[in-house]
């Protein structure tokens, strides 16, 4: 067999399937997401163009450079919009412990995903916020919790900054090597308390108690010599 007729048999280069620039840009920042949380900076553009199932010269005709793929990837990641359609995704009709379960969650799985991520890239403090993320965050729970204000103890407004709360602390790795808590006792936590109704005559917590009424009959006005001491 010549060297002509083993070319003719041999199959064709693998080429990637044509694409809009910005579905090829989305395919190959989908790839380097896992990648950039296992490796961080280190990850090599050859790993991110196997991931994509592209040659390498693609990853650098649609980005430029790798440092381009790794923040388009790092920004994808971070877009709060996934997880606040995750939330409306709940169902409003379902009880309260079930929806409080969703949330802290869907929450949960966000904040350790944003660890990773910004350990990788060796990265600390908080990712830069959109101004709407939070007001977003808090409108979609608090209309979750609206059928079941009968049972609220706080106004529904101070539901979403709550469990954010308890979510954010619960993800922390250091927070819960000593003694873990699971997913079920912090809802019930949240939806429960620690404690139940107080005592009769036991002021709620961070209330001052009632002053000691004064024993025996007090006089509307007090005498002289009262007013003296």
């Amino acid at each position: 067999m010549t060297r002509t007729d083993a070319s003719a048999d041999a199959p064709p280069a693998r080429r990637a399937p044509a694409m809009s620039p910005e579905d090829r840009r989305a395919q190959i920042v989908d790839a380097a997401i896992p990648l950039v949380m296992a490796h961080g900076v280190a990850v090599t553009s050859k790993q991110i163009a196997e991931a994509a199932g592209v040659a390498e010269g693609t990853v650098f005709r649609a980005f430029g450079d790798k440092d381009a793929v790794i923040e388009a990837a790092v920004t994808k990641y971070l877009d709060p919009e996934p997880l606040r359609e995750q939330l409306r995704r709940i169902d409003p009709s379902v009880s309260l412990d079930f929806t409080v379960r969703q949330v802290v969650s869907a929450l949960q799985d966000r904040f350790r995903g944003m660890f990773t991520m910004m350990a990788a890239l060796g990265r600390s403090g908080p990712p830069e916020r959109r101004p709407s993320s939070s007001s977003d965050y808090a409108s979609i729970v608090t209309e979750l919790v609206q059928p079941e204000l009968d049972r609220l103890r706080i106004p529904a407004e101070r539901v979403a900054p709550f469990l954010r709360l308890l979510a954010f602390a619960s993800s922390i790795e250091v927070f819960q090597a000593s003694m873990p808590i699971g997913l079920d006792e912090l809802v019930d936590l949240a939806v429960h308390g620690i404690a139940g109704e107080a005592p009769a005559g036991e002021a709620p917590a961070g209330e001052a108690p009632a002053a000691a009424a004064p024993e025996g009959p007090a006089s509307a006005t007090p005498t002289r010599k009262e007013a003296q001491c």
